[in-house]
């Protein structure tokens, strides 16, 4: 048992990653009760679904839990790289019957604020983790003030060092093969990135914080060979998404589960940032053009799409997130997929 998970007070040395869309509390709660780290994803819930989320955590679980926030800039609306992006989806649009001229404004994704803090303040969750970065030093200084645990993910060794200098207490390694958003902030360059059995062993190596795994680990030999390489604890992510406590879509269940799900790509086509999921129409038509705007502006013109295609049984619009091993996924409850994950 390594420090950080003695320290975490867990059981088993997994931590379940945060995934925006396709997961509540109830997926945290099954993780934490079996053992791991739980963890609820925030940058999609504004304060008063923040608080209720919470609120359902800290009734459903006595073990700790982690709250995960992002902390990208928000952009600057550039108006002819909207016109670009809507140009685009223009014939997707007409062919289900939508008003392009109707696309709801809205950010789509938060960034930690004081009133995220506030409410840290209020439940004192064991471990807060943060995407693309670190928030400003006086509001990680009120998280840090609540006794919180402090995790952050690195994508390149010069990012660990970075987080390393900030003082976190553990380096999340994201390698290259891990769905979802990148966790890169100081360089946008992906040719910088590697695998996470290339990327691990140098952050274990560059920095003196505990270093977590992440990205392309499915079952319990991939979790062994991790903590081989010097992980203090392992962060997996597709695997749980479909447990019965996951809030994963049929369309994106039906995915995961096919031949599909071999193929992945990283798109910026959904958010406006690169992320890892299954190739769909959308991936194959505009990957290549990559005409969305600043994250997270795309999402807004990309929801109605998603909805109109998704009730008709088709993915061809949806953020199909998915690690490039996705043969984890299991049907069962998450309790038994963490179980199952490590021995001990």
């Amino acid at each position: 048992m390594s420090e950080l998970q003695r320290a975490l007070g867990l059981e088993r040395s997994v931590i379940q990653a945060p995934m925006a869309g396709v997961q509540d509390h109830s997926l945290a709660v099954a993780v934490s009760n079996a053992g791991g780290l739980g963890s609820l994803p925030c940058a999609m819930l504004d304060f008063a679904a923040s608080r209720r989320e919470f609120a359902a955590l800290r009734a459903s679980t006595d073990r700790p839990f982690n709250l995960n926030f992002f902390c990208h800039a928000p952009p600057v609306v550039d108006a002819q790289r909207e016109s670009t992006w809507r140009a685009a989806l223009a014939p997707y649009y007409h062919e289900l019957g939508l008003d392009i001229d109707a696309i709801a404004a809205g950010p789509g994704r938060l960034p930690f604020d004081a009133a995220a803090v506030e409410l840290l303040e209020e439940f004192r969750p064991a471990v807060v983790s943060f995407h693309f970065g670190l928030p400003e030093e006086k509001l990680l200084a009120r998280v840090r003030a609540t006794g919180a645990r402090i995790l952050a993910s690195a994508t390149t060794v010069d990012e660990a060092r970075w987080l390393d200098q900030r003082g976190v207490d553990a380096v999340i390694a994201q390698g290259l093969e891990a769905g979802g958003h990148r966790g890169h902030f100081l360089s946008d360059d992906l040719s910088r990135q590697a695998g996470t059995f290339a990327l691990l062993p140098q952050i274990v190596r560059a920095v003196r914080a505990p270093v977590i795994a992440a990205g392309g680990i499915a079952d319990a030999a991939g979790v062994a060979a991790a903590l081989s390489l010097g992980a203090a604890l392992v962060q997996i992510g597709t695997a749980y998404l479909l447990c019965a406590e996951a809030t994963t879509r049929a369309v994106h269940r039906e995915a995961l589960a096919s031949e599909a799900s071999r193929h992945t790509a990283l798109t910026r086509l959904f958010t406006g940032r690169p992320a890892r999921g299954i190739v769909n129409r959308l991936i194959r038509d505009l990957n290549a053009a990559d005409p969305a705007p600043a994250f997270p502006l795309a999402t807004s013109a990309i929801a109605p799409l998603r909805k109109a295609a998704e009730a008709l049984g088709s993915g061809d619009f949806s953020p199909l997130w998915s690690g490039q091993n996705a043969s984890g996924c299991r049907a069962v409850g998450a309790a038994e997929l963490t179980r199952g994950l490590v021995d001990v």
